[in-house]
């Protein structure tokens, strides 16, 4: 191994070469004072980026200001080259309400848009299909710029690297994927993460150029993205960058290094990035001595200031009202009454309707999906609306749910809407973690909205299987962050549909296949809203209320011709998040019994947390025990007996006949 790596000015001029190596000192002083902090308990935790600095000082300094990078563990460089002040830097560490995510996340799980930094989650891989989401805004606003994504040698066994490199392939976006290859992933060597000799023969298999640099050389990092940059915004493409360096000290610093083997550390050490590239420096007379000392001293002074005003705030103080208001992105839906003449429509037509409406009204929504353009969908949602808006806005995507849900988080930095189309709500689980903690998650951590509508179509009854037919909202109903709209009727899917694309928060919107084409109704035209958080009070009764929401609707207003006029009130919820409670609850007070009905499997579905809180705050109005009606707990059959078996109506008439006699 060299003992001092070779440096090519290439062109760029004395301050310019003063100036990297400012932005390589700087994150070297902050990690020598944060490992001091460490130890004395001041900060929590530290992912130490020591030796591998030039390559996030590399990027960031070779990128405009404006486009944005996806962070990982041990870029502290980005952020300092990006200028993020160092109070709140350190107060982010220190969990005050002055860092970037207020105390509810640590270390580098954050981002901010004044900087275009988009923070990391634990999972490793999702920031990459976000930074697809970022390029694609890039190439369809025709801006020349780029985005690029941090990995590592062990986040990129991730199947979203995977899916993400294939997206940006087969969409020709601008993006650059880093892989840090420090040869560990916490302490299982390369050897055990991956059999190909280095990273760039992973190229080949996505269609993409990809080259390796050293990653510890300041220079050879910021000539390649800068070369890079240029070529992409003429011609957009991905490119694969492997930066080979070494993770110097631990995983996380509490990990240690004692699985390393003896003299590596002093072997890479050679290669230090800073000492090498100061060397250099010094030989070619562009910096003194007494210019190092001088600007090691200022920095650990900026960095001794700015910790002790970090640790000067005051320690964040829990305000219940604040956490539960930091959710979702503020927004107060506006109720927007119908004026156009009715239609009669299926609920299928209402839907493509809506996106028809919706993409007319919002210019900047992109939808995206399996099938969705020429194809129309596999149930024809989308049918006509690639010949109407063009190729740039209606996209197939290949088969990656992670990356395209990560891509539409991605559009949301950059201004714009989406709509994902899951071709079968059970699919979904293949980007359940994108859904569950990146999406659900990122208002919350760093006050970043996810303006994203998921389509769902949801449901059994068409004889479809256990993989194409689960009723899956409860997957999600616990998860703080998320809306979910799940109307029963044409008119409520067009007029939620519009709705939730006027959101900037994530929703969840199931529509049942089964009413697709079954149901039809008067729909009105043109642009409305339903209301959401309001149920709507399908059958009004004195002896029963029955709270369901889609196909359980029609399930329940189907008995009203079979039981005495006027003892059944039905409530159709219409939005799970937000939950009309008020309405079942006034419902209850009246009739005194209550069946919870939904289609979903009985054991942990929504009806059971339905259920609680009636029991909770009306048991007193109660004449007889709060009763669920669900489907078997069982997958979905196929056969048309099991599966009308397995379904809750076919339970409901007994579960009303007893409650009644009760």
């Amino acid at each position: 191994m060299k003992k001092q790596l070779v440096f090519e000015r290439s062109g760029l001029s004395d301050s310019g070469l003063r100036e990297l190596y400012t932005q390589l000192l700087k994150p070297r002083l902050i990690e020598e004072k944060m490992l001091i902090y460490l130890r004395q308990g001041k900060i929590s935790k530290w992912f130490s980026g020591y030796g591998q600095e030039a390559i996030s000082v590399g990027c960031a300094a070779a990128l405009d200001e404006d486009e944005y990078i996806m962070t990982m563990h041990r870029n502290l460089g980005v952020f300092t080259t990006r200028k993020v002040p160092l109070d709140r830097l350190f107060a982010q560490f220190q969990g005050k309400s002055e860092g970037f995510s207020s105390g509810r996340d640590r270390s580098f799980h954050f981002g901010s848009n004044a900087h275009h930094i988009a923070g990391m989650i634990s999972h490793l891989g999702p920031q990459l299909g976000v930074a697809c989401g970022a390029a694609l805004a890039e190439k369809l606003d025709k801006t020349g710029k780029c985005a690029l994504a941090f990995t590592g040698d062990g986040g990129a066994s991730e199947g979203d690297f995977h899916e993400a490199l294939n997206v940006a392939s087969v969409w020709d976006l601008p993006v650059i994927f880093v892989v840090e290859n420090n040869q560990w992933g916490l302490s299982t060597p390369s050897n055990q993460q991956f059999r190909c000799k280095q990273f760039i023969d992973k190229g080949i298999g996505y269609g993409m150029e990809a080259i390796q640099v050293d990653g510890n050389n300041i220079l050879e990092v910021y000539h390649t993205v800068k070369r890079l940059k240029s070529e992409l915004a003429v011609e957009p493409r991905p490119v694969l960058l492997e930066c080979v360096t070494f993770r110097i000290r631990g995983h996380e610093e509490a990990s240690g290094t004692k699985y390393y083997p003896d003299g590596l550390v002093d072997e890479w050490s050679q290669k230090d990035p800073i000492k090498n590239f100061e060397t250099y420096l010094l030989s070619e007379k562009i910096l003194s001595n007494e210019d190092v000392s001088e600007l090691r001293s200022q920095f650990t002074e900026e960095v001794s200031k700015a910790f002790t005003i970090a640790s000067g705030f005051s320690e964040i103080k829990a305000d219940t009202k604040t956490e539960e208001g930091d959710v979702f992105a503020p927004h107060e839906p506006t109720l927007i009454q119908a004026t156009g003449k009715g239609e009669e429509m299926r609920l299928i037509d209402a839907v493509v309707d809506a996106l028809d409406v919706a993409m007319d009204a919002h210019p900047e929504l992109i939808l995206m999906g399996q099938d969705i353009a020429d194809y129309g969908g596999v149930f024809k949602a989308t049918e006509g609306l690639l010949d109407k808006y063009g190729s740039d806005r209606v996209r197939n995507t290949p088969l990656c749910e992670s990356a395209i849900l990560g891509a539409g988080l991605g559009l949301s930095l950059r201004g714009k809407k989406s709509m994902v189309e899951m071709q079968f709500a059970d699919f979904v689980s293949s980007g359940f973690n994108q859904i569950v903690n990146n999406l659900a998650k990122i208002h919350y951590r760093w006050k970043q909205n996810a303006d994203m509508v998921i389509r769902m179509p949801t449901g059994a009854g068409v004889g479809a299987g256990p993989f194409h037919s689960q009723s899956n909202e409860a997957w999600f109903f616990k998860t703080p962050g998320l809306k979910i709209f799940y109307p029963s009727n044409a008119q409520d899917a067009k007029g939620l549909l519009l709705a939730a694309f006027a959101d900037p928060n994530p929703v969840m919107f199931f529509e049942h296949k089964f009413l697709y084409r079954s149901h039809k109704m008067e729909v009105p035209t043109g642009y409305y809203t339903s209301e959401v958080g309001k149920a709507n009070l399908v059958a009004e009764g004195e002896n029963l209320t029955i709270v369901t929401y889609g196909l359980g609707v029609h399930w329940a207003t189907a008995l009203l011709d079979d039981l005495p006029e006027g003892s059944l009130e039905i409530i159709d919820l219409r939005t799970l998040c937000p939950l009309d409670f008020e309405t079942i609850k006034t419902s209850v007070m009246k009739t005194g019994r209550v069946i919870v009905l939904h289609e979903d499997t009985l054991t942990g579905g929504i009806a059971a947390e339905i259920a609680s809180r009636i029991a909770d705050e009306c048991f007193e109005y109660l004449d007889a025990p709060v009763k669920r009606c669900a489907s078997l707990d069982t997958p979905v059959p196929f056969a048309s007996n099991l599966e009308q078996n397995f379904l809750a109506n076919a339970r409901l008439r007994k579960t009303v006949d007893d409650i009644l006699e009760y």
